[in-house]
């Protein structure tokens, strides 16, 4: 494999009584567009495969050892048993298996439509054991929805089906509350863009809803489309919580992180807006009531798209944003600039940075136009520079037509609010007040 490009993981072996330097390594699996690895995990028994079948995740086990005449085959090949659990699961990480004689394994799923559910596999046994997930189907959603709660059972029958578990309620799953529908978006130059949505099913309303479109699309992270327990006050509300898988993040292997990083970073950009866009047009939220929210580079992902269709947002909430890289990346003694030099382009590079000043946030604030109202939040002890966020929001004041009814809000804090608890249960409440109070009033 030296030397070759590669866009996903792979997975390679070599006899560990080998006494050739170089060691040789050969493919354990044939490569292959459609089923990906995405994880590995061991036990004496069994090889764990975290793999991705186009967005959809899937577990699935191989009896170790594996066959010499199947080595270097496709997966299918290899009799993978499909291990069960519900539909819209967003990741899955394997747990701190270090026992390599045990034959159960520890997984953490996370859902859309389910809080995160730390669990047992028995690779003997073929039985899911809970160990952890909370519990929200408490008597005032009963209240609410007028419907009976899960049972708390935390054991799964075996006998599940490969596409569904047969007693989904065991999972402490939301889906009888909540729907969760994907959608693949086409952007400006026809790459399909894979859009995740969540709404009430009680509530839902063809082109009256309220929505909520997340965005990151950067350094080759997965967006994080997990249950949080903040958003079931919007979602109660009626409003559409939506996620928008652009280039430059993990979703689609390393060509799909390439195509939005550098001089190609514009494309992150374009395809936030072809999403937002498909969710007006498609009725699936109100014209006039859609909002943005974006954290760290994601905030620079949708401060970026304001800029280029401020009329298509009411209201944006940027949490942490990177606001000002034509400035920030000419300093390389901050701590983060060496390795945005590889996310956003290096500016001593004329292509570089004439990207960088293309969708740099700060540098493109439209003159005399309406922007949505918007609510900055950042903090003195963050990586990101405080005075970032101070001056973007000094310029799109100056520079934008005043609305009273749309305001562009700074908070600051002292304190680092990803450590405590508090704050973040008080920062949330703040940007949903704000949210509700722009959109929803």
């Amino acid at each position: 494999m030296q030397g070759q490009p590669v866009d996903h993981h792979y997975l390679l072996r070599s006899p560990v009584t080998s006494s050739c330097i170089p060691r040789n390594w050969e493919n354990v699996f044939a490569n292959d567009q459609l089923l990906t690895i995405e994880d590995v995990d061991f036990c004496h028994s069994h090889l764990l495969l975290i793999v991705k079948d186009r967005q959809k995740y899937g577990l699935y086990s191989v009896s170790l050892p594996l066959s010499n005449d199947k080595v270097g085959g496709h997966l299918q090949e290899f009799n993978l048993q499909k291990l069960p659990f519900p539909d819209h699961v967003s990741q899955i990480f394997p747990g701190p298996n270090y026992d390599f004689n045990s034959s159960t394994m520890r997984f953490t799923i996370t859902s859309p439509v389910m809080p995160d559910a730390v669990v047992d596999y028995d690779l003997l046994s073929g039985q899911w054991t809970i160990v952890q997930q909370q519990n929200l189907l408490y008597e005032r959603t009963r209240v609410l929805y007028g419907s009976a709660s899960s049972t708390s059972n935390s054991r799964i029958p075996n006998n599940l089906s490969e596409n569904s578990a047969a007693d989904e309620s065991t999972w402490n799953d939301l889906s009888e509350y909540y729907a969760c529908d994907e959608y693949e978006v086409p952007s400006y130059d026809g790459a399909l863009i894979p859009l995740t949505i969540l709404y009430s099913r009680h509530r839902k309303t063809n082109g009256e809803n309220p929505g909520l479109l997340h965005g990151h699309g950067a350094y080759g992270e997965v967006l994080d489309k997990r249950w949080r327990n903040e958003m079931k006050s919007l979602l109660d509300r009626g409003w559409v919580i939506a996620y928008a898988d652009v280039r430059g993040g993990g979703g689609g292997g390393r060509k799909w992180y390439h195509d939005g990083r550098r001089t190609k970073k514009l494309n992150s950009v374009k395809d936030y807006i072809c999403c937002a866009k498909f969710l007006i047009e498609r009725e699936v939220v109100q014209e006039a009531k859609l909002a943005g929210c974006g954290y760290s580079a994601g905030g620079f992902l949708v401060a970026s798209a304001i800029n280029y269709c401020p009329d298509l947002f009411r209201a944006a909430v940027l949490k942490v944003p990177f606001l000002d890289p034509t400035h920030t990346l000419l300093l390389p003694i901050l701590p983060l600039t060496p390795d945005d030099y590889e996310e956003f382009g290096y500016p001593g590079d004329i292509e570089d940075f004439r990207s960088i000043r293309e969708c740099s946030p700060y540098d493109n604030i439209r003159k005399d136009a309406l922007y949505p109202a918007i609510l900055v939040t950042s903090s003195f002890n963050t990586r990101f520079g405080v005075w970032e966020a101070a001056k973007w929001v000094a310029r799109v004041r100056e520079y934008s037509i005043y609305d009273p009814s749309r305001p562009v809000i700074l908070n600051l804090t002292t304190d680092i609010v990803e450590e405590n608890r508090y704050l973040q249960s008080k920062e949330a409440a703040m940007e949903t007040a704000f949210l509700i109070k722009m959109v929803d009033s």
